[in-house]
């Protein structure tokens, strides 16, 4: 077979994990164009069709299948090699991390200067969105997410707790009325939360634990965009209490109605001891270690 390139390759993996062009761009950081043109000239050096197109998007053929296992092998070489190369300079390479959007924007991004200053020559790529990245699909090192995951070739441990309540600003609060019980927030009240049919998680359904049959009537599938809406006065929010409580112009509404949910660290078995996955898995239990006053406040 003529002398392949690495990108090749490493398109070809990206697509194999994420089934679909626009993904593996996506996780790769170029456009769909590039890793279609990377898979063709694969493809014309081995002489063999490596996807079928589906209407869900790509899927591997025997041949491809067969490939897949050897390119995996290669890539976690290339892992091992890149960490041996570092030597004495310190952790080297790109580290992705996904991360749900509120704990990502609230409690890991403001702290990551002290993991960036200790590794210098780490890339990291911190995706903090709705919606996760797969460690088992290999388009993230590290997923901290809303649930155990039930299979795959992953390791996974619980991370930490955290609380969520309603929150509204006292201007809302002094129009609308404070309510006294959850079922007057049905009457009078305008909620904010999630938009049903985008949710990512079952874990974000909130308001029907609160009270059964509430829904919001303000929705958004960012949480970003659910605080602001409520630091805004837009209604009665659910909202972690890392966000609400760090914001002077909310208060609790309801307070003694709190609800727990769990983030879940989770890494692929082939890949959890990497010194740079290592490394950013015991800075980030450090990390919620000393937030967690801000996780599971009293």
């Amino acid at each position: 077979m003529p002398h392949s390139d690495w990108n090749d390759f490493q398109a070809f993996l990206a697509v194999a994990r994420a089934g679909q062009l626009a993904r593996a761009a996506a996780v790769m950081g170029v456009d769909a164009t590039t890793i279609g043109r990377r898979l063709r000239r694969l493809e014309q050096r081995i002489g063999a069709t490596l996807f079928e197109q589906t209407r869900e998007g790509q899927v591997l053929t025997e041949a491809g299948e067969a490939m897949l296992a050897q390119v995996e092998a290669m890539d976690q070489a290339a892992a091992r090699i890149a960490e041996t190369a570092a030597g004495g300079g310190g952790i080297a390479g790109t580290l992705r991390i996904s991360l749900s959007e509120g704990f990502g924007t609230w409690i890991v991004a403001p702290a990551m200067r002290d993991f960036v200053d200790a590794n210098p020559r780490l890339v990291i790529d911190l995706v903090a969105s709705s919606g996760f990245l797969s460690p088992s699909k290999r388009e993230a090192d590290i997923a901290v997410t809303l649930s155990r995951p039930r299979a795959g070739p992953v390791i996974a441990g619980k991370l930490s707790d955290y609380a969520l309540r309603l929150y509204a600003t006292r201007v809302y609060l002094a129009q609308k009325g404070s309510p006294r019980r959850a079922a007057e927030l049905a009457h009078g009240h305008r909620l904010v939360g999630y938009i049903p049919d985008l949710l990512y998680a079952p874990e974000l359904r909130y308001l029907a634990e609160i009270e059964p049959d509430l829904s919001a009537d303000v929705r958004s599938s960012s949480i970003i965009a659910q605080h602001r809406m409520i630091a805004a006065g837009a209604g009665i929010g659910v909202l972690p209490c890392f966000i609400g409580d760090a914001d002077k112009w909310l208060v609790p509404v309801l307070p003694e109605r709190r609800i727990t949910r769990s983030f879940w660290l989770v890494t692929h078995k082939d890949t959890h001891n990497l010194a740079r996955v290592r490394a950013f898995k015991e800075w980030l239990t450090a990390l919620v270690t000393r937030e967690r006053s801000r996780l599971l406040p009293r």
